[in-house]
This record gives structure tokens, C-alpha cells and sequence, in this order.
């Protein structure tokens, strides 16, 4: 067994999901609609900002979270934006169980079980 082909069979895998496809579909729907997808754009523009701050270790102030916050449940208002971020976290979470899988399946070279 090839590990590297293995790696590149999960790979298509999850491009192939249904989680990967309601991604696609719904930047579709926000992409047909200027203004949602300014919205969008603007958001996410917001937060690899405010990442990129709190990387460099320069934590931004309560009001600045609350803000982006906020902004975050208006976008979840837009009906398009708001199935983008639903498909978006069940990716994540397809995402984070394949990582325990493969964590899990290498702790015992450290004493696990």
C-alpha cells in the first residue's frame, strides 16, 4: 500500500463529497448576486485581517470580535451566504475527523493506545 496514493484517493474523495459539491453550488447562488457576494467578500477580506493580527500575536480589542461577530449573524441572514457557511463547516468537520483518524492511528508509536 502506497501511502502518497492513498493520500491522493482521500483527497478526490473529498472533492468528490457532497459537502465539496453544496460549497460549489451555493458560491454559485452568491456569485449570481452582486451584493451578496461583496458582502461575502468583505467578510472574509475582515477576517484574514483580523487572523493575520492575531498571528502576529496582536490580539484585537473586545468591541473589534464583537463587531465581526455581528457582522457574521447579519451574514447569516443572506440565505446563500448562510448555506455557504453550513457546507463550509460540515467540510471542516469531514476535515478535522480524517485528521483524528490519522492522529489516532499513529499515537500508539508514542504510548498510546
Amino acid at each position: 500500500m502506497n501511502v502518497i496514493d492513498k493520500a491522493h484517493e482521500l483527497a478526490r474523495a473529498i472533492k468528490d463529497s457532497s459537502e465539496v459539491s453544496d460549497i460549489t453550488s451555493a458560491m454559485k447562488v452568491i456569485e449570481a448576486d452582486p451584493e451578496s457576494k461583496a458582502m461575502l467578500d468583505n467578510f472574509r477580506q475582515s477576517q484574514i485581517e483580523l487572523q493575520q493580527r492575531m498571528m502576529s500575536g496582536d490580539m484585537p480589542p473586545q468591541d473589534e470580535m464583537e463587531k465581526m461577530e455581528k457582522l457574521f449573524e447579519v451574514l447569516n441572514l443572506n440565505l446563500g451566504i448562510r448555506r455557504l457557511f453550513d457546507a463550509e463547516r460540515r467540510l471542516s468537520v469531514v476535515i478535522e475527523d480524517v485528521n483524528k483518524i490519522i492522529t489516532d492511528s499513529l499515537s500508539q508509536m508514542y504510548g498510546g493506545q
